[in-house]
């Protein structure tokens, strides 16, 4: 982590965590080969926006210190699903947050809304092949 994610202490500040994650999510996508080009081209979705989240803090992280963050999709359901987010300090869990987020679409009645949409199954697919691999 660099100076500006923590605080005047040296310690990382909490939001940081949460901006973390959102990455992570998008790595997460990317990895099991659906980022974001093919999530907006493909899938014609506008995003997947965050309609849940926390965290749970356990060791405080400082200036310098090597994290580790795993990110898993725990369960895909119609429109949303959720990520859990571990970030590891030497091998110990410091951070644990949890993420629900909807797949999303332009309204048609009303093209400044969104509405939910069901998740393709060939993206839930991907996640499982590249989950085996």
């Amino acid at each position: 982590m660099q100076w500006g994610d923590c605080d005047p202490a040296g310690i990382v500040w909490y939001p940081r965590y949460f901006e973390w994650f959102d990455a992570s999510t998008a790595a997460l996508f990317a990895a099991a080969g659906v980022p974001n080009s093919v999530m907006h081209k493909t899938h014609r979705i506008l995003g997947i926006p965050l309609v849940d989240t926390r965290a749970r803090f356990f060791i405080p992280s400082k200036f310098e210190d090597e994290l580790a963050i795993e990110s898993t999709v725990l369960e895909f359901r119609r429109s949303s699903f959720d990520v859990r987010h571990r970030i590891r300090k030497n091998g110990d869990l410091a951070v644990e947050g949890f993420e629900t987020r909807v797949w999303t679409v332009r309204d048609s009645g009303d093209p400044e809304r969104l509405r939910s949409a069901p998740i393709p199954a060939e993206v839930i697919a991907q996640f499982r092949t590249a989950s085996d691999g």
